[in-house]
């Protein structure tokens, strides 16, 4: 471990020697600058400093948006070098990272699946945010906050206390392989209620300087009016358009985009926000069979605006040495935040029969701020609701819950048990052994990862062949051909969209426990991976799967072999074991009819073994339909 860390430490120094020369040179060159360049040296200067801060919180295994904040700090100019005197100069492109975040927020709730819950997430996500928000006005009233003199300092602490990071434990959760558990899939049940609160929040925010009820309704009756619009078209418009573009993936990406920001456009015009606007954007294609991968592919152009978003967050943290006492109301806050979870999300889980365990380990996962509400909190300076002293208390809280997070998670066992002891000391005991359910899933452990012409003879073989239907109820194709879906469905063969050459993707589809990973598609056929890339990715994905790729010549085969590959097939040389005993009989019958000598058995055996495999794969032939000509 010793050795591990030195390494680890040089490739740091490295980095930052880099990095921070860099930004250096870039500085230096502003100067010779006018002003319209100047944004562009600045965007250069935050990018790198992001860059350093976030390789050292990987090194130190700390959520990266902590990173990006501590770079916003050491750039901005109340505490930091003032590299960048005024975080104005980037806030209008960090706007882009936010209306993406919301908009791939937007995208993760799927209506249908929060109606097709169970109970236990149904009402604890209906009540969980209610309940932290009223415990927050009563405990933050005592503090001596209120709602007075155009300032909404209650109504922001309360709020932003309710919401939890999706980004910081959906990743926790993950690592932990903790994802698919019952505690899991209610914490993540509970994240999507909670950012349906945010939108309700978002939509009642440009009313509170004036909170008339004709006005707030007025403005629901609008936000309706945009999400029936943007429902409508989803539902008759986007389909045809979005089924046209499937199989061009850059196309796919500026649709999406397109869509976004028209709907931003409507909710502006509207009088709504453009955040709003962009989670709206983002609910109506949520259930789209392209969504994990509009999702993916959006997941790297929203993490340079993001970036750039919460480094200038960063920048607008005050010194905590000249105000400390905004940092002790921070860990106040962020002890009652951890409170609240408890109360507001144990109770209602175990009353609903999930027992001690799935309770608790569901309130501890959740126990910490959104970068939401950075976003909700955010928008408050900008609209006047609050003042930079209550930003910088909504700041401090979530990187104090950001930096426990991490430990909470990776010890939320221990600390389960700790806790158990605890609450059935005073009452709360299961009154029988809890069993956890465990979620009926479809039983594939086959990916077939592309679809083309031979995995096309693949499945028409399986399909063909009694003796082959158990291995085809195993199946499932990820594949970007809407067509191919379509047919392959009437064979009763699962097929999901996906480009199979964005690692995102398949991280979303959830292949993580499949048993065979196959690629049939040759490297001069697949566009923007190769069968070498699908090897690491697959071991990174479902590191217990086998692997079966395709290669064209021997020393790829090879180098996929040292990859990791249990079988790389060459199709060269199956044609060509097939392609040598016909020769050979084609010969033999040939010469014999040339020459007139020859064992007459033997020459007459070849013949008519010629003869009947021509006219089987004729026969065959015209039966045969491909789902792939």
């Amino acid at each position: 471990m010793p050795f591990r860390f030195s390494i680890e430490m040089k490739r740091f120094s490295r980095v930052a020697a880099i990095v921070c020369f860099s930004p250096g040179i870039l500085f230096a060159t502003a100067a010779a600058h006018d002003p319209v360049h100047d944004l562009l040296i600045h965007i250069g200067i935050t990018i790198l400093t992001a860059a350093l801060f976030a390789y050292l919180g990987n090194l130190l295994r700390q959520p990266l948006i902590l990173a990006y904040l501590a770079a916003g700090v050491v750039l901005g100019p109340n505490v930091g070098f003032g590299v960048i005197k005024s975080e104005k100069d980037i806030s209008t492109i960090s706007e882009i990272g936010l209306i993406l975040l919301l908009f791939m927020i937007g995208m993760e709730i799927d209506l249908k699946k929060i109606k097709a819950s169970g109970k236990s997430l149904l009402i604890t996500g209906a009540t969980q945010f209610f309940i932290c928000a009223v415990l927050g006005f009563g405990f933050f009233r005592l503090l001596g906050y209120k709602i007075a003199d155009g300032k909404y300092d209650l109504f922001y602490l309360a709020v932003c206390c309710g919401i939890s990071s999706t980004a910081i434990v959906v990743k926790l959760l993950y690592s932990k392989f903790e994802l698919d558990t019952l505690a899991g899939r209610l914490t993540l049940g509970i994240l999507v209620f909670q950012d349906i609160w945010a939108i309700v929040i978002l939509g009642v925010q440009p009313n509170l300087a004036d909170p008339k009820v004709l006005q707030i309704l007025f403005s629901f009756a609008k936000a309706g009016l945009l999400v029936v619009v943007s429902m409508l078209l989803s539902k008759y418009v986007l389909p045809y358009l979005f089924a046209r573009i499937a199989k061009i993936s850059e196309l796919m990406l500026l649709l999406s985009l397109g869509w976004c920001l028209a709907v931003c456009a409507a909710a502006q015009v509207l009088g709504l926000s453009l955040e709003m606007g962009a989670l709206i954007a983002g609910v109506s294609i949520s259930t789209f069979p392209y969504n994990l991968d509009v999702v993916a592919k959006v997941t790297t152009i929203r993490d340079f605006f993001v970036t750039i978003f919460f480094v200038s967050l960063g920048m607008k943290i005050p010194n905590p040495v000249a105000h400390i006492d905004l940092v002790g109301i921070a860990f106040i806050t962020a002890g009652f935040l951890i409170f609240s979870r408890f109360v507001s999300i144990y109770p209602v889980l175990f009353f609903l029969k999930n027992g001690n365990r799935v309770s608790l380990l569901t309130s501890i996962s959740l126990s910490n701020i959104s970068e939401f509400s950075l976003v909700i909190a955010a928008l408050g300076l900008a609209s006047g609701h609050i003042d930079q002293n209550m930003l910088s208390i909504i700041i401090f809280t979530f990187v104090i819950t950001s930096v426990l997070a991490p430990y909470m998670i990776k010890f939320n066992q221990q600390l389960q048990l700790v806790l158990t002891r605890f609450f059935e000391a005073i009452g709360f005991r299961d009154k029988a052994k809890f069993v956890e359910p465990v979620e009926a899933k479809l039983d594939k452990e086959v990916a077939l990862l592309g679809f083309f012409r031979v995995a096309s003879s693949f499945v028409m073989d399986l399909n063909e062949k009694k003796s082959h239907h158990a291995l085809k109820e195993k199946i499932v194709v990820v594949d970007f051909n809407q067509a191919v879906h379509e047919k392959l469905h009437t064979l009763d063969i699962p097929a999901v969209y996906g480009d199979i050459s964005n690692v995102d993707t398949l991280h979303h589809l959830g292949l993580h426990d499949i048993k065979v990973a196959v690629s049939t598609i040759p490297d001069n056929i697949l566009v923007g991976t190769s069968n070498l890339k699908l090897i690491k990715q697959i071991q990174e994905i479902a590191p217990h799967a086998k692997i079966i790729v395709t290669a064209e010549t021997p020393a790829t085969a090879l180098k996929m072999y040292e990859a990791g590959a249990d079988y790389v097939f060459l199709p060269r040389t199956l044609a060509s074991n097939h392609l040598i005993p016909i020769i050979r009989d084609m010969l033999t019958t040939q010469h014999h009819e040339n020459t007139g000598r020859g064992h007459a058995g033997k020459v007459k055996v070849a013949s008519h073994r010629m003869e009947k495999l021509r006219e089987e794969q004729i026969e065959w032939l015209k039966n045969r339909s491909e789902i792939i000509k």
